[in-house]
């Protein structure tokens, strides 16, 4: 359903409760996450190869279609990652690069960080999604380091920015209030103008032709909710949508 900017975020509300994932009032930490990685699940193509970030990242892979063939790769040296280990004794053998217990697919195969950061960096690597501190209006990424606090240092970050075809910000919209979309990034930048969407539990912004783009909205929220939710400059797209999930 396509959308208008003058929608009220009631309007918007009463006209989407049929969908359960965005129904509730009120968003919970294990609602924001769904959300956001449920709705970053559906930016894969048949046969993608993609890297997933450490953090809320790694939840995506959870929410992909069993009937739709998207190959994981972990920087840790896993291509065939598979879905999270719920069992209470999962094989402690096999994690994601963010140390969580994941399965490996049938076919999966195991190599050393050399051939991991080779496929990342020399153009194998359909979409990445990555988690963010910091995003500003020109698709610029900061995701490493806060001054003053103790980093074990950028990880393999810089590589999928520059080295995937797709790059994609999956982040909770706010952090404990503070705005992390943003004018212009005051942290230390991860990478310039490399950010090609931003997915968050509130809306999807789309960078394209040197503009950022509302293409999507949550209905418990307005446009204007998100214009005050964010210290940058955009416009709303003329399709803007309901969130898909």
């Amino acid at each position: 359903m396509e959308l208008t900017a003058e929608k009220t975020k009631t309007d918007l509300h009463s006209k989407y409760v049929s969908n359960p994932v965005l129904a509730e009032k009120e968003l919970t930490k294990e609602k924001i996450r769904e959300i956001i990685a449920r709705r970053a699940a559906k930016e894969f193509k048949e046969g993608d190869v993609v890297t997933l970030g450490i953090g809320l990242p790694t939840a995506v892979a959870d929410y992909v279609p069993h009937e739709k063939h998207v190959i994981f790769q972990s920087e840790n040296g896993l291509l065939g990652v598979g879905k999270s280990q719920n069992s209470e004794t999962p094989d402690t053998r096999i994690i994601n690069a963010g140390g969580g217990f994941v399965e490996a697919k049938y076919g999966a195969c195991f190599y050393d960080s050399q051939m991991a950061f080779t496929m990342m960096r020399g153009g194998h690597i359909d979409a990445t999604v990555l988690g963010a501190l910091q995003v500003d209006e020109e698709g610029s990424l900061a995701s490493w380091m806060i001054p003053g606090k103790m980093v074990p240092g950028m990880g393999g970050s810089m590589d999928l920015v520059v080295g995937a075809k797709k790059v994609i910000v999956a982040m909770e919209h706010m952090s404990k209030g503070a705005i992390k979309i943003v004018k212009k990034c005051s942290l230390p930048l991860t990478a310039y103008k490399e950010v090609d969407l931003i997915i968050t539990e509130r809306c999807v912004f789309e960078f394209k032709n040197n503009q950022m783009i509302l293409i999507e909205i949550n209905p418990m929220f307005s446009v204007d909710d998100i214009k005050k939710s964010v210290d940058a400059n955009f416009i709303v797209s003329k399709n803007l949508k309901y969130i898909q999930v």
